[in-house]
C-alpha cells in the first residue's frame, strides 16, 4: 500500500505496553490498528480472546478467510486515503463525495423509543457522531459537543449513534448529555453512512442537508476546529 499512496505512508509498529494512543482509546490487548488518531480495528474485531470478547464473530478474523483479508485491506485503504486527504483540511478527513453527498434517509428512534423524524432536522445543521461507550476519545467528543448544542439550541442537532455498546451503558452516558439526541445505531444505519470502520466517526451536514465534512478520530485541536466549522455553518451568510 505504500506505493499506492505515493510513498507518503509510513508504517510503525508500536511497543504496546508504551503506546500512548492505545491508552487513550482504552485498548489493553493485541492486536490493534490505528491510522493516525483513528482506531481502525481493535482486538475484538479479530475474534480473539475467547467467549465474551468476540471469539469467532469479529469483523475481520484475518487469519481465517480471504474475504476478511480483503475487508481489512479495503478499510485500511479508505482510512489512509481519508487521512492523507485531510492533511490539507486542518484535521477534517474527506470521504468520497458520491459516497455520502447528503444526510441519508434513515429511520431512527431515540432511547425513549421516539422516532427522530426527518422534518425535525430540516433547515438545521446536523452533526452525526458514531461512538461507543468503550471509546474514551468518543466520549470526549460528546462532552465537547454538549455545551455547544446547549448554547446553539434548536439550530443545531447532534445525533449520537452508539455502536457495539450495551443499552444500559449508553443510557448512562446519555444522562450526562441532555442536549444531544442518543440512539442505538443498527447495521443498516451504519451502512447508510458508508459503514463505520473507525471511531469516533463524525459527519457534519449543512442546513440544506448536504454534507459539509467528515471527521475521524480525535486529533489534538479537533474540538476547536469543529466548533469553528459549526458556527460558520450557522452564520447568516451560510446556505439556508
Amino acid at each position: 500500500m505504500v506505493d499506492e499512496f505515493g510513498g507518503r505512508v509510513r508504517f510503525v509498529v508500536d511497543d504496546f505496553g508504551a503506546s500512548e494512543i492505545a491508552k487513550r482509546f482504552g485498548v489493553t490487548r493485541y492486536p490493534a490498528l490505528f491510522v493516525g488518531e483513528v482506531l481502525v480495528a481493535k482486538p475484538k474485531d479479530f475474534g480473539f480472546y475467547g467467549r465474551g470478547e468476540g471469539a469467532g464473530d469479529g469483523r475481520y478474523t484475518p487469519f481465517k478467510t480471504a474475504e476478511s483479508h480483503a475487508r481489512l485491506q479495503a478499510d485500511l485503504r479508505k482510512q489512509i486515503a481519508s487521512a492523507l486527504a485531510g492533511e490539507a483540511r486542518a484535521g477534517a478527513s474527506s470521504v468520497e463525495a458520491d459516497a455520502l453527498p447528503a444526510l441519508p434517509s434513515i429511520e431512527l428512534r431515540d432511547l425513549a423509543g421516539q422516532p427522530i423524524a426527518r422534518d425535525e432536522l430540516a433547515g438545521k445543521v446536523v452533526v452525526v457522531e458514531f461512538w461507543a461507550t468503550w471509546c474514551p476519545p468518543c466520549r470526549r467528543t460528546l462532552k465537547a459537543l454538549e455545551p455547544l448544542a446547549r448554547e446553539l439550541g434548536d439550530r443545531l442537532v447532534v445525533l449520537a449513534l452508539a455502536v457495539e455498546s450495551d443499552d444500559a451503558d449508553v443510557r448512562e452516558v446519555a444522562a450526562s448529555h441532555p442536549s444531544l439526541r442518543f440512539a442505538l445505531a443498527t447495521p443498516e444505519v451504519a451502512r447508510a453512512f458508508g459503514d463505520v470502520t473507525s471511531l469516533p466517526a463524525l459527519h457534519v451536514f449543512g442546513r440544506d442537508g448536504r454534507r459539509l465534512s467528515s471527521h475521524f478520530g480525535a486529533p489534538p485541536g479537533g474540538d476547536e476546529r469543529l466548533e469553528r466549522e459549526l458556527r460558520a455553518a450557522l452564520a447568516p451568510s451560510a446556505t439556508k
